[in-house]
């Protein structure tokens, strides 16, 4: 019993650490408004930036300093209009596609307004960032890869920073995107589908692993850390709270044993504790990155695309290709394998079961923290993105084939592309509908998924 008190102690205390130390540190500079004013990847310097409330009343002028950034405090929470100035855009720039953006202010936040610097559009321009909206009255927002819930709102899709074109273009743009976005899913999907093959858990507390990693990632940003060191330590983060998690209260209950139902239903609990933490630390808004939110597409053949997602989806590949490769090779991978096929078994050959499903926790959260910060660089981050990310996780490890991990990184990459391609035939409300409908069909004649073994019933 005292062990157990530890390990709670030891969860708690990360938990602290985490959510708290960051808002804390920000908490003596009040509210901003702050951005980065770039132009083909230059900053641009001396750029005039004006903030006013919802009364049309100023609030405060910045200036662009030499690496583009600026940041402009204000009296408190609240909705501000963020003006730039394009006439004092230099001669470099050709505009500004939108000159107004209107934004809303969390208490303690310090939110980032980032302006496109190009060719104005008609028509009103752009739509704004991820980091110019947030989620409507009501907390519904746009998950990651798919649009809004409500149906209503600005947009925002999986290939936000992708430019779209009309014909056998736009699918190859729409190709890209969903691979993309299926390569997220798939790291994303592996903890699940691992968790599920070694301990039997359905986890639907999921979706709130990506979202610490995200936040995680989002707070030690806010509290002055660059983006790729925030990342690779939330990743060490979520790893140490999966690790927290399964000693703290996963392995006890599994020593009782607990039946999978219960084990279930708890899960749904920590989930909801977990979101709503989240909502009281971050606030309902979206919040993004200082970094990486934004950045000019290049051009590859056919298409565009943007640097960062090229970096995301070869950091990806590298990691699915290395579980996939431990699962193979290594001594753990290989116990692993055996303890997801028989755990009565394998222990009566030596293999310490607890420590292989501890291992399994770990690295499995480690790669789902990962994930959220990759969605959160691409969609930005509010406390529902694990619940609106979590039910297409499950498509996709149930059609590859739950408890298997080439079964989830097979079901991420189908459910990624089929999301994206099929917004090129159907309105983009459908799209998610779509693939659970060709989940069902799959799932009628494989019961067992795209790569899973059949087993008898009854």
């Amino acid at each position: 019993m005292q062990k157990l008190a530890r390990c709670l102690g030891a969860l708690l205390a990360v938990l602290a650490a985490v959510l708290l130390a960051a808002p804390a540190a920000a908490q003596g500079s009040g509210e901003t408004v702050h951005g980065t004013l770039t132009y083909q990847d230059a900053p641009v310097e001396g750029v005039t930036i004006t903030v006013s409330s919802a009364d049309g009343e100023e609030v405060g002028t910045a200036t662009t300093a030499a690496d583009g950034t600026w940041e402009v405090p204000v009296p408190g929470p609240g909705d501000y209009a963020v003006v730039l100035d394009a006439a004092t855009l230099p001669s470099t720039a050709p505009g500004v596609a939108r000159d107004t953006i209107e934004t809303t202010v969390n208490p303690q936040q310090r939110k980032v307004v980032l302006f496109r610097v190009g060719t104005p559009e008609s028509g009103g321009g752009e739509q704004p960032a991820p980091s110019q909206t947030a989620p409507s009255e009501g907390g519904e927002g746009e998950a990651p890869g798919a649009g809004t819930e409500s149906g209503g709102g600005a947009e925002a899709e999986a290939g936000d920073d992708v430019t779209a074109t009309a014909g056998n273009n736009r699918f190859l743009q729409l190709l890209i995107s969903g691979v993309r976005f299926g390569l997220i899913l798939g790291l994303a999907g592996l903890g699940l589908s691992l968790v599920f093959g070694t301990t039997g858990l359905t986890n639907f507390a999921h979706g709130e692993l990506i979202l610490f990693g995200a936040v995680a990632a989002l707070l030690l940003n806010q509290a002055g850390m660059p983006v790729l060191l925030a990342a690779l330590l939330a990743a060490v983060l979520s790893g140490v709270f999966g690790w927290g998690q399964d000693r703290g209260f996963w392995r006890p209950l599994r020593k009782k044993p607990t039946g999978l139902i219960a084990l279930m239903i708890i899960s749904i609990g920590v989930s909801l504790i977990l979101r709503y933490l989240t909502q009281f630390i971050i606030g309902g808004g979206r919040e993004t990155y200082d970094q990486y939110t934004y950045q000019d597409p290049i051009s590859i053949g056919p298409v565009f695309v943007t640097t960062r997602d090229l970096v995301i989806m070869g950091i990806c590949l590298v990691l699915l290709a290395g579980v996939a490769l431990a699962l193979t090779r290594t001594r753990m991978g290989k116990a692993i394998r055996a303890v997801a096929d028989n755990p009565a078994l394998a222990a009566a050959s030596g293999i310490n079961v607890d420590r292989v499903i501890t291992t399994v926790w770990t690295a499995g959260t480690a790669l789902a923290g990962l994930s959220g910060v990759f969605f959160g660089m691409i969609q930005g981050v509010d406390y529902l993105m694990g619940m609106r990310v979590l039910l297409l996780v499950f498509a996709a490890t149930v059609l590859g084939g739950l408890g298997t991990a080439w079964g989830a990184m097979v079901g991420a990459l189908v459910v990624g592309v089929f999301i994206e391609v099929s917004s090129y035939v159907v309105p983009s409300e459908l799209k998610t509908a779509g693939v659970l409908v060709v989940l069902i069909l799959i799932l009628l004649f494989r019961p067992q998924g795209i790569l899973g073994r059949r087993e008898r019933v009854g």
